[in-house]
């Protein structure tokens, strides 16, 4: 007896009379088997990964931007001011401030109620809201990599006539990058679970697939546990990932 005859037969017996095991079963028949629905996870597991690219580019480059630019500022030698990147650093500390003090979910909902609310591309309005979310913690993880590097190393690049940017380039970020990789990891690892939340603007990821599942079977649980079961794998395959990354670049270290 397969599956889906092992359905029938359990779907004509009367409720009360099911074993806790068969009602589990039927439950889940109707979750993931019936009408093919496991295609909709599916569906909404490539939304989320796509959304999590997306979202990763634009907080990485703006992160870098962001970083770069506190970093100048603060790095600059005594008594100078350089009035651009004055300018440029309080722009920084506003959109960093705003973006860490309020919620992501009321930062989707402006995003896609107000700034864009004539857009029907809800999922590419709930990316670019969590690249910037996101850019303003790698912003931060990146300045303070930067910023705990002995100013030493700066002083060496300059002095071997390289200018800042390659100084930066080649020197200092190099080092930094071993120091902020476990942290980038953990930012990373986090916007992949808050890829869920831009179902709140209806984007179709796997918690929107999920809860429309749920309403047709008027059974929620089983679409939900899904649901979590299959960020738990990817946010255990990407720990994995990183782990070893991070063993690659220790190896490194001590050769």
């Amino acid at each position: 007896m397969n599956v889906d005859q092992l359905y029938e037969t359990l779907s004509q017996i009367p409720k009360t009379d099911l074993a806790m095991w068969q009602d589990v079963f039927l439950k889940f028949y109707r979750a993931w088997f019936a009408e093919d629905r496991w295609l909709n996870y599916f569906e909404g597991l490539v939304t989320t990964i796509e959304v999590t690219i997306i979202a990763l580019i634009i907080g990485v480059v703006l992160g870098v931007l962001v970083a770069m630019i506190r970093t100048a500022h603060d790095q600059q030698r005594p008594g100078t001011h350089n009035f651009v990147l004055g300018f440029l650093n309080g722009i920084s500390q506003v959109y960093v401030t705003i973006i860490r003090g309020t919620p992501m979910m009321v930062q989707l909902m402006i995003w896609g109620f107000v700034i864009f609310a004539t857009s029907r591309n809800f999922t590419l309005v709930g990316a670019l809201g969590l690249g910037v979310n996101s850019g303003a913690y790698v912003a931060e993880i990146i300045r303070g990599g930067l910023m705990s590097l002995d100013p030493g190393q700066m002083e060496a690049g300059r002095s071997l006539g390289l200018n800042y940017i390659q100084t930066m380039r080649f020197i200092v970020i190099p080092q930094a990058f071993k120091a902020i990789l476990p942290s980038l990891g953990n930012e990373f690892i986090v916007l992949l679970k808050d890829t869920s939340l831009i179902s709140v603007i209806a984007g179709k990821e796997i918690v929107y697939a999920a809860r429309a599942i749920g309403a047709r079977t008027y059974e929620y649980m089983f679409p939900f546990v899904i649901t979590a079961i299959m960020y738990l794998i990817m946010v255990l395959i990407f720990s994995w990932l990183q782990g070893k990354l991070e063993r690659r670049l220790r190896r490194s270290d001590r050769r």
